[in-house]
């Protein structure tokens, strides 16, 4: 039972070349571009992926459609270019693919903040649906935080991801940026609306629910930063929320 590797890049140099040793037990690779302007074709390239570049972006969803389309065997891994396969990970893959007794597992990732795998703070296990068979699963069309659907019935593996989001704060704090402001665009096409009440209240609820029901304390000074930054991401995507739908309103006056 063959598998297809298949991701999707910009400008990730970085982390690609260790993402994709990590995967050459694949029977191929599959890599869809949008547009990267270091070396992550010629990275890709160099390990037999093949590659397909795109001069749009319709949204992390649509680009993983967009992969899987490509994928050309039985069984399909997602992963994402800072993420690497374990080799305890391998072994188990190649064990339930042998095995087929299920057409979809969710996989835990073990996340790394600034050089500290955090085990709480809701980072652990975090698991997500990324091995599956290719018929029995498509990602779900939204411009962020995608999955996968599937009516099969799903299993977990015990083997973990390792993932490394951010490897310091201005990685931090370039990815609330962006995910803010595609989510903030995604509320407001929906007819979405906030104010300041609800902005706050959607900032505070994050920090507690991450610091204290998540446990976030236990993971020391980085577990109080990533609470802080994800209430700063929540206020960030109300507070451009609250502007688009305040120019939208203005375009609309007579």
């Amino acid at each position: 039972m063959g598998v297809s590797v298949i991701l999707i890049t910009k400008n990730e140099e970085k982390h690609l070349q260790a993402c994709l040793e990590s995967v050459l037990f694949a029977d191929e690779i599959i890599v869809v571009d949008s547009g990267s302007t270091d070396r992550t074709v010629e990275i890709a390239q160099a390990f037999g992926a093949k590659v397909t570049q795109t001069s749009d972006w319709p949204g992390f969803g649509p680009q993983k459609n967009r992969a899987l389309e490509e994928a050309t065997q039985p069984w399909v891994l997602s992963i994402d270019a800072d993420e690497r396969v374990t080799p305890e990970l391998q072994a188990e893959i190649l064990q339930v693919m042998r095995a087929d007794q299920y057409q979809a597992f969710e996989i835990p990732r073990l996340s790394s903040f600034c050089g500290k795998p955090i085990r709480h703070s809701g980072w652990w296990p975090d698991y997500v649906l990324r091995l599956f068979k290719r018929d029995a699963g498509r990602f779900t069309d939204v411009a962020v935080h995608e999955r996968v659907q599937t009516t099969a019935k799903v299993a977990r593996l015990k083997s973990w991801f390792m993932h490394y989001p951010y490897e310091n704060m201005d990685a931090l704090i370039t990815k609330i940026n962006r995910y803010s402001g595609e989510a903030a665009a995604a509320m407001s096409a929906k007819g979405k609306r906030v104010g300041i009440p609800g902005l706050m209240l959607h900032s505070i609820w994050t920090f507690i629910r991450i610091y204290i029901i998540r446990r976030g304390f236990l993971d020391g000074r980085h577990g109080f930063v990533l609470a802080v930054a994800a209430a700063s991401g929540s206020f960030f995507r109300y507070s451009k929320l609250m502007f688009l739908n305040l120019d939208k309103d203005r375009d609309n006056k007579p």
